[in-house]
């Protein structure tokens, strides 16, 4: 056997995956001590203030060390992994050998591929940055990520974790037969994880002995006592149902969900909003959306509503230029912005995140609708990068998706004005001297009244509605 000498041991730093962040938390390890890696092979995935991030090595060699586990939040620039470049082989130390720091990590084999994204979802507003220090969170219970907040309630057992584990019944102790780990999908690998349930004491349902997510539920349901055992010596006869933690869940705030709500705090709190709505008849626009499907310049695109919301809206920042623009608070000055990168919000399973199209306003339809299609799909598989979502000017959050008519968007830091698009349903509209049956929407603008006073706004809105009224103005207004 080669003996890996120090120097030929190299250290892989966090690196800085986006324009100013500082840390980033290591999600899951793709390797393990003793494995061979190559350069530019994925070894681990993170995740920023902004997204989630594969981070490739550099250069080819074995596994050493892995510094941290996963679920630590680590700072740019300090070491994570420790590769021996030195050609030599290594095979992987025993778990009792390991450094305590990489075990937690064992539980992901090389092989298992990154969890693919989830389904479609609504289009919603927020993204921001945050900045902390290094640190590893105290494990005090199981927790709970966002994504699996509105699928199951989590126990935690009398509040806190308990001293020592509880047996579990007998039907979820039966451990799989042989030496090989439990068979189960990286995203159940990661429920069970979050969960703090056992895989090797969950029983399999699914084909060829795979454990599924209902496997790990039941487990934890399974685990659950028939009722909390009181104090003697405070507790009264019957606990009351405050005392029942099962009727709470705990989501930990971290990674963009975090971010999210310090950039919606500061930009609330700074910028002083406006908010102007106007209700518009949108049945041409809607009627040209259905001949643009069938056009072939648009054939493979996916072409919809929000298509020509967004050409309206670039339009209308042409014929109103200065409400693209930004506030330099330190030097006091109004920054107008000769270009648009258009940010469309977008809701995650790790939180709410505005990716934006660079130079919207060069583009034609076509383009823009090209465009719109790839954002859409990279935010819905988990891919969007934290630099597209970097330097946008004005965003679309599209909340008539949910079936709302309007909202009050908050602003995203940096830009003055966010458009929010309500439902587009039949209402009942004077059209032409007669009440006819209509496609009508409600648009809502908000807008940083320390650059954008009260007229501007309104004739950004009214050249929205304008639009969307009438598309043809798409081609009088170019």
């Amino acid at each position: 056997m080669t003996t890996m000498t120090e120097a030929s041991v190299r250290e892989f730093k966090m690196p800085d995956v986006g324009e100013g962040l500082t840390e980033a938390e290591i999600l899951k390890w793709y390797v393990q001590p003793g494995d061979t890696v190559t350069d530019g092979q994925v070894v681990c995935e993170v995740e920023t203030a902004k997204a989630a991030v594969e981070l490739p090595i550099p250069y080819d060699g074995v596994v050493r060390d892995l510094h941290f586990p996963e679920g630590t939040t680590v700072d740019v620039g300090t070491a994570i992994i420790s590769v021996d470049v030195g050609g030599g082989s290594a095979a992987p130390a025993p778990a009792a050998e390991q450094p305590a720091a990489a075990q937690p990590a064992a539980a992901a084999p090389a092989e298992e591929p990154k969890a693919a994204g989830s389904g479609r979802q609504p289009v919603l507003v927020g993204y921001g940055v945050a900045t902390s220090s290094t640190r590893r969170r105290p494990r005090k219970g199981p927790e709970v990520p966002v994504q699996q907040a509105s699928t199951a309630i989590q126990t935690e057992l009398n509040g806190h974790a308990p001293t020592a584990p509880e047996p579990a019944p007998a039907a979820a102790q039966a451990p799989p037969a042989g030496p090989d780990r439990p068979l189960a999908k990286p995203p159940v690998r990661k429920l069970a994880k979050d969960l703090g349930v056992d895989l090797t004491t969950v029983v399999p349902t699914g084909p060829d002995g795979i454990i599924t997510r209902e496997d790990v539920h039941a487990a934890v349901a399974a685990a659950v006592p028939a009722a909390p055992e009181p104090s003697v010596a405070s507790a009264p006869a019957a606990a009351p149902a405050s005392y029942d933690t099962a009727r709470e869940t705990r989501i930990p705030v971290k990674g963009v969900r975090k971010a999210t709500a310090a950039a919606m705090v500061g930009s609330a709190f700074t910028a002083p909003h406006v908010t102007e709505f106007v209700t518009v008849d949108v049945t041409r626009t809607m009627k040209l959306v259905e001949e643009l499907k069938a056009d072939k310049e648009f054939a493979g695109l996916r072409v919809n509503p929000l298509l020509l919301i967004a050409k309206a809206l670039l339009v209308a920042i042409r014929r109103n230029p200065d409400v693209n623009a930004s506030w330099d608070e330190a030097a006091q000055e109004i920054v107008v912005k000769h270009y648009v990168n258009l940010g469309i919000a977008a809701a995650t399973p790790r939180g709410l995140i505005v990716p934006n199209i660079k130079d919207a306003h060069a583009k034609t339809l076509p383009q823009l609708a090209e465009s719109l299609g790839e954002l859409v799909s990279t935010a819905r598989d988990g891919k969007t990068s934290p630099a597209a979502m970097q330097g946008g000017t004005v965003t679309i959050t599209n909340v008539g998706v949910f079936g709302v008519d309007t909202g009050t968007p908050i602003l995203n830091q940096g830009e003055s004005a966010i458009l929010a698009v309500g439902a587009i349903k039949p209402q009942p509209w004077v059209h032409k001297g007669k009440v006819k049956p209509r496609q009508v929407t409600t648009l809502a603008l908000s807008f940083d009244h320390r650059l954008v006073d009260g007229e501007l706004g309104s004739k950004v809105l009214a050249d929205v509605a304008a639009i969307l009224e009438q598309p043809k103005r798409l081609i009088t207004w170019a």
